[in-house]
């Protein structure tokens, strides 16, 4: 075990658990952040050595707050927490739909983030590793042969996406001169309860996992303000 902690939200399930496990496995102590105390319990048990639960809702203000009081030192922040809650068009969208989904996918980001910047400032390598998606990228979605194309939907989700890229490139460049190493994963679609699509899907949340895991323990040399696939590979903004 060494000194290094590590904080993941929404880590009770799919690639968020992942995501601890392996931190967990490198020999971080790393913080499962979880909404519900009893999900967050069985993960942390499940995960097992390094493990240690923190209830952490990222809409909830006053929990945050809480959440961040019992952090002193953070090497690792991975903001994987995040909703879609439909699949459905712009068009077919209401401004309820995107204000809930922007609450978790793009404030929640920004609260968590800036309240645990003390804790992340007290170590000597601070890491942000930011869960977006592929079909956030503007370029893979306007291109000729577009990788997504209208019938995709998910409109509330892709442009909260797409607004958490933008706060990724911001927060790399406000925090390069202190060290820290700022980026966005495109996770590839997982077999997740994200949405009926990701819970149709066949791919592994272990192996996007990998693809965070390398992006939270850069060296000093590594990029910042990217935008990654899982297998390290550049993604257009």
């Amino acid at each position: 075990m060494n000194e290094r902690t590590a904080l993941v939200t929404g880590a009770n399930k799919g690639i968020g658990k992942d995501i601890a496990r392996l931190l967990a496995a490198e020999g971080l102590t790393v913080y499962v952040g979880s909404r519900d105390p009893g999900r967050g319990q069985r993960a942390v048990e499940e995960i097992g050595a390094g493990a240690r639960l923190l209830v952490l809702d990222v809409t909830d203000p006053d929990g945050i707050a809480q959440a961040a009081a019992q952090v002193d030192r953070l090497d690792v922040l991975v903001n994987n927490a995040g909703i879609s809650p439909s699949l459905a068009p712009p068009t077919d969208t209401g401004v309820e739909e995107y204000r809930r989904t922007y609450e978790t996918n793009v404030f929640g980001v920004v609260a968590v983030t800036n309240a645990l910047l003390p804790a992340l400032r007290r170590a000597p390598h601070p890491r942000i590793v930011n869960i977006s998606s592929g079909t956030a990228s503007l370029t893979w979605s306007t291109t000729p042969n577009p990788q997504f194309t209208p019938t995709s939907g998910a409109a509330a989700y892709r442009s909260s996406k797409a607004a958490l890229n933008a706060l990724t490139v911001l927060y790399a460049q406000a925090l390069a001169d202190d060290g820290f190493k700022v980026n966005a994963l495109a996770p590839g679609l997982r077999a997740t309860d994200l949405n009926p699509r990701a819970a149709a899907a066949g791919g592994d949340p272990a192996e996007a996992a990998q693809g965070a895991l390398r992006l939270a323990l850069l060296p000093d040399d590594g990029p910042t303000g990217g935008f990654f696939s899982w297998d390290g590979t550049p993604v257009p903004w």
